[in-house]
């Protein structure tokens, strides 16, 4: 059975750190270089928002007894075989599994280039998963009435 209440907290999480990002995602290139703390504040809050998402599509595909997935990757795309996601969408979003990944393992190698780029263009992925998700579990709560 879905636990909501863990769905709920880990979308809220999703929420704030994009929103935070949304911010630092205002400056200008030059703005956002000035100061080394726009880069560490940026990076933490997009490896939250993954971590947060990541959750959120091991959780349903546990408790619903879905699918098994051996890696992030796989994660992301069962959301979408399984109707939960749109399937054009999982595959679009599937790369954040593997941006996690060089978050976590090759962090020396992330570029402030390229999370300035993540925060001015990818943002948009994360408020649309919480908004399938969202659709996903008013769906189930529905159902279960």
């Amino acid at each position: 059975m879905l636990n909501y209440t863990v769905i709920s907290d880990r979308l809220d999480r999703i929420r704030r750190s994009t929103n935070r990002l949304h911010k630092l995602a205002q400056l200008s290139w030059e703005q956002f270089l000035a100061d080394p703390d726009n880069f560490a504040v940026a990076e933490h809050h997009l490896r939250r928002a993954i971590e947060a998402l990541l959750d959120v599509g091991r959780h349903i595909l546990a408790k619903q007894g879905l699918a098994r997935p051996s890696d992030y990757r796989a994660v992301i795309i069962s959301l979408g075989h399984h109707g939960i996601l749109p399937m054009e969408f999982s595959e679009k979003i599937q790369g954040m599994a593997g941006y996690r990944n060089r978050l976590v393992h090759a962090y020396a190698d992330v570029t402030e280039k390229e999370i300035y780029e993540i925060i001015t263009t990818r943002l948009d992925d994360f408020r649309q998963f919480v908004k399938y998700i969202v659709d996903y579990i008013e769906r189930e709560r529905e159902q279960e009435s």
